[in-house]
């Protein structure tokens, strides 16, 4: 650790962060209030997580220390830090299950196509693949998505405690369909197929069939 970067101790220290995150997400709650406290950790310890992804990034270019390796890990960490919370989402959340289903498996395949095609251009051309604009702004929505996902149902329940009986049972609606979770996960899958073929089309020259 000593012997490398800001940035890349800062991408590095994201990855660590992925499995204490997946372990609260994944603690047994028996009562309203203990997933109350485990989602506000789960989302405080993931909203960190990202931040280190905006700053490592930042830093690196404001101070030219962009390397290979975190050309190579800062999209790798991305994918363990998104990946590992839609699998919680999975387990946790059971009214949007269907959705993150779906939405999950576009993630996964795409980044299955993307680090397939950085693989064989780097063995190939002997480039690493840089992550592209577009592949930011999917990333940036799918940790909006994520966020809104833990964050959406606390607020509906915290509303439906003090209101009236009748915004309470509007309240609990809501938490059951969760309007803007279902809006920025389309929104997120959208962006997640666009931003992957935008990869093929620009690396597909590297996959000769011959070879």
């Amino acid at each position: 650790m000593s012997k490398m970067n800001l940035p890349n101790k800062l991408t590095v220290m994201r990855l660590i962060m992925v499995p204490f995150f997946v372990v609260v997400m994944l603690l047994p709650y028996r009562t309203e209030t203990g997933f109350v406290v485990t989602s506000l950790i789960s989302v405080l310890l993931f909203i960190v997580a990202s931040l280190t992804d905006m700053l490592d990034g930042k830093i690196a270019r404001s101070r030219n220390l962009i390397t290979d390796f975190g050309k190579f890990l800062d999209p790798l960490a991305d994918k363990f830090m998104v990946i590992g919370a839609l699998c919680c989402i999975l387990y946790r959340y059971g009214n949007v299950r269907l959705l993150f289903t779906i939405a999950t498996l576009i993630v996964v395949f795409r980044e299955l196509a993307v680090t397939s095609i950085r693989l064989v251009a780097s063995t190939t051309a002997g480039i690493v693949v840089p992550a592209h604009k577009l592949g930011k702004i999917k990333t940036v929505m799918q940790i909006v998505s994520i966020c809104v996902t833990f964050i959406e149902p606390l607020i509906y329940l915290g509303i439906s405690k003090i209101g009236s009986n009748a915004g309470a049972d509007w309240m609990i609606w809501l938490q059951k369909w969760v309007p803007l979770t279902y809006v920025t996960t389309i929104l997120m899958a959208v962006l997640t197929i666009v931003s992957g073929i935008h990869y093929m089309r620009a690396y597909w020259k590297y996959l000769n069939p011959q070879k």
